[in-house]
């Protein structure tokens, strides 16, 4: 353990850190490093744009926490200073109907919400194209973790609805941009064939990032983040270890920040290793909180279920579900798959002398770990 820096313990008015927000999971760095290529081949779909042509259609893929958002943020922050030229991240974990889809478009065109109800998606739809064609300007959507569009069977009409925007209102330019961190997940044979057709998008595909990388890009952070001095080098190490395991760079940025404030709780000028593995206990879990954070009532309750009933056999969580709930069970099968594909739950088919196949439904994380982030 290092020793403190200067004469005794942090002040009430003092902290170990420079700028915390640099430790946000949705912070956009200045400096992005070893996406190069990447960011090249977004570039290369974007710049019809700034010509006042449609973007090309980009497909981006990679695992979580491996840089796609903040690329296409980067981007379309540079993109939207330019004349004629409009761009729109939407959430889908957040907005995963059509309808909400383009209410977020919506918002950011017109600079206020669309009524919440009496106006139909058709006439949505007309405003935001008519205005595009009316202010001369070119759109670029992300549909940021649109694999949240499929799990609620909304990805077909909702990119359908935008990719032939130009046979509803003559005139109308916009691209699309979907993201997506479930590998699992084949985007083009999910869509509808009338869709595929018109899809056709550039890939870009964003690796894990290796250890290397992952000092680099956490050692960074330390800079802008952290007064100097506040973490050293074998704790650094020592985060970044913890970040490969993940695979997730976003558990490396939060760590850091969970990391600076156990130390602040001990009143230390420093980050030393027990801060670093204290906050790992809650930092491991970022995806899992990111996954929670987007259910609906119905979804949670299923996970409290599922959690009460871990392992057992699905008809047995489903009573218990509908008992809660009283919702049918398409509609519990449905969410059982969305869960399952969000890695929240594991849901198995096995085979039971007697009785055939049967399907077994336990939680993918901890039990306390889930409880206690619902």
């Amino acid at each position: 353990m290092r020793e403190d820096p200067g004469a005794g313990m942090l002040s009430w008015d003092e902290t170990v850190f420079r700028d915390e927000h640099v430790f946000e999971i949705d912070h956009v760095p200045e400096t992005f490093n070893h996406r190069e290529s990447q960011l090249r081949s977004l570039k290369y779909a974007l710049r019809p744009a700034v010509r006042g042509s449609r973007p090309l259609n980009t497909m981006v893929r990679g695992p979580p926490g491996t840089g796609k958002t903040t690329a296409v943020q980067k981007l379309f922050g540079e993109l939207g200073t330019q004349s004629g030229v409009r761009t729109v991240r939407v959430n889908c974990q957040v907005d995963s109907t059509r309808y909400a889809v383009f209410s977020r478009v919506f918002e950011h065109i017109f600079e206020y919400e669309p009524p919440s109800s009496g106006i139909s998606f058709k006439k949505l739809f007309g405003q935001i194209t008519d205005r595009l064609v009316e202010d001369d300007e070119v759109l670029a959507v992300a549909l940021d973790d649109v694999n949240y569009l499929f799990y609620e069977n909304e990805a077909t009409d909702t990119l359908g609805s935008l990719l032939r925007a130009h046979e509803a209102q003559s005139g109308a330019r916009i691209g699309v941009i979907i993201i997506s961190s479930d590998l699992s997940l084949d985007v083009i044979d999910e869509l509808d064939g009338r869709v595929q057709s018109v899809f056709r998008p550039e890939e870009v595909f964003f690796p894990r990032y290796d250890v290397d990388e992952i000092v680099d890009i956490l050692r960074g952070r330390t800079k802008r983040g952290f007064h100097e001095d506040v973490i050293g080098a074998p704790e650094l190490d020592q985060v970044a270890e913890f970040t490969a395991d993940s695979g997730d760079l976003r558990v490396g940025i939060d760590l850091l920040r969970r990391a600076g404030l156990h130390a602040e709780m001990r009143a230390s000028r420093t980050v030393d290793m027990e801060d670093v593995e204290a906050a790992y206990d809650k930092s491991k879990y970022v995806h899992l909180s990111r996954c929670l954070q987007g259910l609906s009532d119905p979804e949670r309750e299923l996970v409290r279920v599922v959690a009460e009933y871990d392992g057992e056999r699905a008809g047995a969580v489903y009573e218990a579900f509908n008992e809660e709930t009283g919702l049918g069970y398409t509609r519990y099968s449905e969410l059982v798959n969305k869960l399952d594909q969000l890695g929240v739950i594991e849901a198995r088919y096995t085979e039971i002398e007697g009785r055939g196949r049967t399907r077994s439904i336990s939680l993918a994380y901890d039990a306390d770990a889930v409880l206690d982030r619902l």
